[in-house]
């Protein structure tokens, strides 16, 4: 994605009515911000944020796009969303989104990632206004054998905990509106997209491995790590979503040809233990020390997991950009600067146009 993508993605967003599912979480807040840079028009549609630190509070972003407080699981709410605001351009990406909370609560978690994605799908499907959708679901929709080698879009789903079970259900639904409605709507394009753990300024969640770090580093304490030889497929949040961004120009330019499945992940070389990432975060902190605390009674998550991008990069070439060090000290930096009183919103925007000019 050079220069010369960046002014297609100008070209194919600028004005262009776009809905996104899920905009007061981590991923659709980056992806928010950067549809209105593009000069899209945006609206999203979430439940509110979850704490006063969120990505969406620090951008004050309900002042930025048009929001509208809602929960996917209400089909009546999700058909009122895209009736009214008639959208040219969808990315769905409102989920239950933590494994561990799957754990906690699993009829949530499938209740909106798989209940919620089917009214979704009922909206798009008597939409006579949209003409590309971009549903994400997770790299974690791959049955998982823990082998050396990438999953590939045609490889079997499944999953072992409820948020990867649920993640692998959303693809089965949504293949299954493909071949029974979608794939003969004229002038129509969707795609499913499958990325991996994401990292990058402003996610403040539990048990997620960067804001713990950040946490302990801020408060000068030992940064814990539960599964230091668990490895996984490390990008910066901007490099998904580019994906997405490309995904979606490429289906407003032929939806046909560009419907189906694609992966987003980085390359090999950032396929790292998190050991790894945590002994990186405290060179771009500049202090701080790891200590291991492995949990007794821990639930399952998988040890080795990554995806095979080729389809990705060959058929709407695409790559990631940003190395597993950039990723790590550009994340790192996001943090200390607005801890330091930098405006997360100068802070969010200055990543996008690095990302963007590179």
């Amino acid at each position: 994605m050079g220069h010369m993508e960046m002014n297609v993605l100008r070209a194919a967003f600028k004005g262009k009515r776009v809905l996104v599912t899920g905009d007061t979480g981590f991923k659709g807040s980056w992806l928010s911000l950067w549809l209105r840079e593009l000069g899209a028009e945006v609206c999203g549609f979430a439940l509110p944020p979850e704490t006063e630190d969120s990505h969406f509070s620090l951008l004050k972003l309900g002042s930025i796009i048009r929001h509208v407080d809602g929960d996917i699981c209400d089909l009546e709410q999700v058909r009122a969303i895209v009736d009214g605001f008639k959208p040219e351009i969808m990315f769905h990406l409102a989920a239950q989104a933590i494994v561990r909370v799957s754990y906690q609560e699993p009829k949530r978690t499938f209740d909106t990632n798989v209940g919620g994605s089917v009214n979704i799908l009922e909206a798009v499907r008597a939409s006579d206004s949209l003409k590309a959708v971009v549903y994400i679901t997770s790299d974690k929709c791959y049955r998982n054998n823990e082998w050396a080698w990438g999953y590939r879009e045609n490889d079997t789903l499944g999953g072992h905990d409820p948020y990867s079970a649920s993640k692998a259900a959303a693809e089965i639904v949504f293949a299954a509106y493909m071949d029974s409605f979608l794939a003969s709507k004229k002038d129509f394009g969707i795609a499913s997209a499958r990325a991996g753990n994401v990292i990058g300024g402003g996610d403040w969640a539990q048990n997620r491995i960067i804001p713990d770090c950040v946490r302990s580093l801020k408060n000068g304490t030992p940064v814990l790590i539960r599964n230091p030889r668990s490895t996984r497929p490390w990008q910066h949040v901007l490099a998904p979503l580019s994906g997405y961004l490309t995904l979606a120009a490429k289906l407003l330019e032929d939806p046909k040809k560009f419907s189906g499945s694609y992966n987003f992940g980085p390359r090999v070389q950032s396929i790292k233990t998190v050991k790894e990432l945590v002994d990186q975060a405290i060179v771009a902190w500049g202090t701080g020390t790891s200590q291991l605390s492995p949990e007794a009674n821990a639930p399952h998550e998988d040890g080795l997991l990554h995806l095979n991008c080729d389809k990705s990069n060959q058929v709407l070439g695409w790559y990631p950009l940003w190395d597993f060090d950039r990723t790590i000290l550009e994340t790192i930096t996001w943090y200390k600067q607005v801890l330091g009183g930098q405006s997360a919103t100068s802070m969010t925007k200055q990543q996008i146009n690095s990302y963007m000019e590179k």
